[in-house]
């Protein structure tokens, strides 16, 4: 599942719209930014200035109904 307000920390996986195009990347801190990492070395990193362009965030869910169903966030 993507939430949109989702936490975006540094090696979650996230959702972003850059460029026009939506881009599905892993977020990784660099040095006083941000770095869109790709899953595919085919594609480039993309730096970030700011967390703006993050849409969503990729959370695991929990089977519902199951003892201790949780919402977790991926890292």
């Amino acid at each position: 599942m993507i939430e949109p307000e989702g936490l975006a920390t540094d090696g979650a996986f996230v959702l972003a719209l850059h460029a026009n195009e939506w881009v599905f990347r892993q977020l990784v801190a660099a040095g006083g930014g941000w770095r869109l990492r790709p899953l595919n070395d085919r594609y480039p990193s993309v730096d970030l200035e700011s967390l703006a362009a993050v849409r969503g965030v990729v959370i695991q869910k929990s089977t519902p109904g199951k003892r201790g169903s949780t919402t977790r966030y991926c890292e």
